[in-house]
């Protein structure tokens, strides 16, 4: 799979970001981090908020190398597109990413509680390991926007 191919399947297009655009996104994760830790939030809230951040970051990936996934199932087009631009570095992040997809779709759509406690504060710390890495990643990639 390549751009070109997402392209012509009407999966992505083109855009062109900006420091601004990424910083909105940066506030998005950093709100989210904070909300999971508000008292009283059921452990299915603190999993799709942290999901949620976790996803904001791969966007910033996408925008820097100068696409915006569009269309039916962005989330796994996200993840897909992640692969894409990270390459086998983030094939682990993928993987757990798109678990945690589907659980945030259960969670979101069909069932309350389904989500423990352990699974929640899991994706808090993965998303917290998963922002400082794409956050290194568009660093040594694309510094004008770091």
């Amino acid at each position: 799979m390549t751009w070109q191919d997402l392209l012509n399947e009407g999966r992505v297009e083109k855009h062109r970001t900006s420091r601004r655009e990424l910083d909105d996104l940066r506030a998005v994760i950093v709100r989210d981090l904070a909300d999971v830790d508000l008292a009283g939030l059921s452990a299915d809230r603190k999993f799709t908020t942290a999901y949620n951040a976790a996803l904001q970051s791969a966007k910033m990936v996408v925008a820097c190398c100068g696409y915006r996934v569009k269309g039916f199932g962005a989330h796994h087009q996200t993840l897909v597109c992640l692969k894409l631009a990270m390459g086998k570095s983030v094939s682990k992040f993928v993987v757990f990413l798109d678990l945690c997809r589907r659980k945030r779709n259960i969670a979101d759509y069909d069932a309350a509680g389904r989500i423990t406690e352990a699974e929640a504060e899991e994706m808090v710390i993965f998303v917290k390991s998963f922002t400082r890495k794409v956050e290194k990643w568009i660093k040594g990639n694309y510094p004008v926007y770091g």
